[in-house]
């Protein structure tokens, strides 16, 4: 089988997944909702099952499928940006940035937007940050990038720490259930899917430019490529992404690191493909990993951060033996 035609076929499978998916998390939870019913409340009638689909359930599968996708389109932006397979969207800090932005709102006790408004503020200072110190002296490369966004990671963490230790006792719960991934207060998950559809729609227009960056910077340069622009917009666009991704849905790790190794052995490393390719895969594994976390062992909620390291650490440790 032609291997473009075979990606086209991933693509299609990874569609009718995430539809999948979306059905199995609208359907299942504390009260089961057979598939007529859950069609029926998506078309507009007004009944019960409307009222726990539309209003509790979709908010969340949108904003667990918002968020994986995201996350796994950063992740693969981010492995092309320093040509390293382990990067991922919180090699750069951004995450630490958004979670001491989310805790100082919760040890404030500010409520409502202001836990997402602090956490997205918290992100793009941390991505402000580290663009701004490993760009230092215009020598801006892969290598200062990712050791400047490992010391701004530390010191989040260390923030992250003192904020944890100063936090009285009642709180403390809702704090580290936010750094483990938690869903369950995603009621507006619109601007998630919008900041995705423009990733998608920032980062597509430059795949062949990106194919070539993955083969190196000296050979896209003498192809051509404007290397300095394209590595900016990669960065911002991957940035962007995670923060958004985590202000929506606390630190999730491994998606952004396992899905592109998964969809790259299945669809190979056009980034045409792979980018969108990821963004589905990355959204499927969150909404199926979210409608896991809610009902295993209903009606205590799991972070979703907790299902998908289970899921990333073997699944990672079987890709490095495969590869050694």
């Amino acid at each position: 089988m032609p291997s473009r035609r075979r990606a086209l076929l991933v693509l299609l499978a990874l569609t009718l997944l995430t539809v999948a998916s979306l059905g199995v998390a609208l359907a299942v939870g504390s009260l089961f909702l057979p598939f007529g019913d859950v069609l029926a409340a998506l078309a507009g009638d007004d009944n019960t099952a409307s009222a726990i689909v539309l209003d509790l359930r979709l908010p969340r599968a949108v904003a667990a499928f918002a968020s994986g996708g995201l996350l796994a389109l950063a992740g693969t932006l981010m492995q092309v940006l320093l040509r390293n397979p382990l990067a991922d969207p919180y090699v750069l800090g951004i995450s630490g940035g958004a979670g001491v932005g989310a805790l100082m709102a919760m040890l404030l006790g500010l409520a409502g937007l202001a836990v997402p408004g602090l956490s997205f503020v918290g992100a793009l200072a941390a991505m402000m940050l580290v663009f701004g110190l490993a760009h230092g002296d215009g020598s801006w490369t892969q290598t200062r990038l990712l050791l400047t966004g490992v010391v701004v990671a530390a010191g989040c963490g260390a923030l992250v720490a003192l904020i944890l230790t100063l936090a009285p006792e009642q709180k403390i719960h809702s704090m580290l259930f936010w750094l483990m991934g938690d869903l369950s207060q995603s009621s507006t998950p619109l601007p998630a899917l919008g900041v995705l559809v423009a990733a998608l729609l920032v980062a597509l227009p430059f795949a062949r430019e990106l194919n070539l960056l993955a083969r190196g910077a000296d050979q896209a340069l003498a192809l051509g490529v404007a290397v300095p622009m394209l590595r900016r917009v990669v960065y911002l666009t991957a940035s962007l992404a995670t923060a958004a991704a985590v202000t929506t849905a606390g630190s999730i790790g491994f998606v952004g690191l396992i899905v592109p190794h998964l969809v790259r052995l299945a669809i190979g490393n056009d980034q045409r493909l792979l980018l969108p390719a990821s963004a589905l895969a990355g959204g499927s594994l969150l909404l199926l990993a979210d409608t896991a976390a809610r009902t295993v062992v209903a009606p205590i909620q799991l972070p979703v951060g907790v299902l998908t390291a289970l899921i990333g650490v073997p699944v990672f440790l079987y890709l490095l033996g495969r590869k050694t």
